[in-house]
């Protein structure tokens, strides 16, 4: 799992609470305050937010008379895109209370897949570099040279995501079933790293299924507590749903752990969530 990096838990906490509880305004004196809780200290809150902005992901804003940073357009595309994909269903946004994508399909679906067939000329080849990368966080995976493929669930995700990026003039996109000649079970094992997206998965749970368990022994939820190891739980899921292509469960290994994964983050989500707002609306204020 990666690190938490002070630009990471910049990103997750505006995707999180920026937007909803602040209109994707932050005031500087506030954000510092806000990552202290999670222990990123002053100068390196600073850093991030300078290199975020040399990422066109924050820009210059004023909030009250007060230094502030804002989503730009693109950012706010981009958690936007991620909404879906992290926490779920149509609709579906940080305080909606629907569940996040479960690592693997629920139900088995109709078996159906949707292929990415690209051919991108050499004289652009960084946009061939664009497109695999998007491809794989669309959670694609490779299964020949020049074609990828997802379950097709994903299918709309795509069609707006490389249109998004300009990309579509380069893909076309098809619809069908595996016939062979070896078992789906098998061939996804090509298509898909599974033992690496396990251990992605395992690796969240040994990190936050402990924190569900202390919160499930306490009666109260302090915001001052509950905002941290809200805001660390998602910083480490939200990269899962994108590895994770979300497999139907008969494609999956018998001890596949993202059912459970999604479980530990769900858990965490309702229970502390709503009380992490409350910590970020009282951020603003006087230091």
């Amino acid at each position: 799992m990666t690190e938490h990096t002070p630009s990471s838990l910049i990103v997750t906490f505006f995707g999180a609470y920026g937007r909803a509880e602040l209109d994707g305004r932050v005031p500087v004196a506030a954000l510092i305050r806000l990552m202290g809780a999670v222990d990123v200290d002053p100068q390196s809150v600073r850093s991030a937010v300078s290199r975020l902005k040399r990422r066109e992901l924050l820009v210059p804003d004023r909030v009250g008379g007060a230094a502030a940073y804002a989503l730009s357009d693109d950012a706010r595309q981009l958690l936007a895109d991620g909404d879906r994909r992290i926490y779920g269903g149509p609709g579906s946004g940080p305080g909606s209370g629907s569940g996040p994508r479960s690592g693997s399909a629920e139900d088995d679906g109709d078996g159906s897949w949707v292929l990415a067939v690209f051919s991108v000329p050499e004289t652009e080849r960084h946009k061939r570099h664009l497109l695999r990368s998007r491809l794989a966080r669309l959670g694609f995976g490779s299964a020949a040279p020049g074609v990828w493929i997802a379950p097709a669930h994903v299918q709309e995700e795509a069609r707006h995501t490389l249109r998004r990026l300009e990309l579509d003039s380069y893909v076309d996109l098809f619809h069908g079933t595996h016939l062979g000649f070896e078992p789906t079970a098998t061939a996804v094992r090509r298509w898909w790293d599974l033992d690496a997206i396990a251990g992605l998965h395992r690796t969240f749970l040994d990190a936050h299924e402990p924190v569900l368990d202390r919160w499930t022994r306490r009666p109260d939820v302090p915001p001052r507590d509950a905002f941290p190891d809200y805001l660390r739980a998602l910083d480490s899921w939200r990269r899962l749903p994108y590895a994770d292509p979300g497999l139907p469960t008969a494609l999956l290994p018998p001890d596949w752990p993202g059912a459970r994964a999604s479980q530990v983050f769900t858990a965490l989500h309702q229970r502390l969530h709503a009380a992490g707002a409350a910590f970020v609306r009282a951020a603003p204020g006087p230091a």
